[in-house]
């Protein structure tokens, strides 16, 4: 009987209703997006972040924009912090079940630009030899780095 009338009551909310309801009711999560962005010689950028006291270098992201494709939010904020042009390749993992918060991990390639650097954020970016990666790298980032090497860099990502 109850669920009768729940259904009922689903289905006259139809549409915009339905997902104002379940937006309300659900938990709200913020999305990370890191990426492994390789130059023509193998190297993979790294940044050193200015307000990362749990480490010296770090992969370079951010977090998501509402309505932004993950994909564009790592390309939007390489550009914001370093100045660089990247192509994101493929997708490394996605990892959630930390707080409130998911996090999505690329593998892309360098594609140019001139150096720019947040100085607000970065204090510095450089490309490094896989097996020259510097100290105070976290072992996450280094687990995101060793798995985007085990895989092929695979088709560009697709914008829909």
């Amino acid at each position: 009987m109850i669920n009768q009338l729940l259904l009922r009551l689903w289905k006259l909310l139809r549409g915009r209703p339905q997902w104002y309801f379940l937006w309300f009711v659900h938990s709200k999560f913020i999305v990370g997006v890191s990426g492994v962005i390789f130059d023509e010689q193998g190297r993979i950028l790294l940044l050193r972040h200015r307000f990362w006291m749990q480490a010296a270098w770090g992969l370079p992201g951010g977090y998501a924009n509402r309505n932004e494709r993950l994909e564009d939010t790592l390309r939007r904020e390489v550009l914001e912090e370093t100045g660089y042009s990247i192509q994101v390749t493929s997708l490394i993992r996605v990892v959630s079940g930390y707080r409130l918060r998911l996090e999505a991990s690329y593998r892309g390639t360098f594609l140019g630009g001139r150096e720019q650097l947040d100085n607000r954020e970065v204090l510095e970016a450089r490309f490094f030899k896989p097996d020259e990666l510097p100290a105070g790298l976290l072992p996450s980032q280094r687990e995101i780095i060793k798995l985007s090497l085990s895989s092929p860099p695979g088709p560009p990502a697709t914008t829909t």
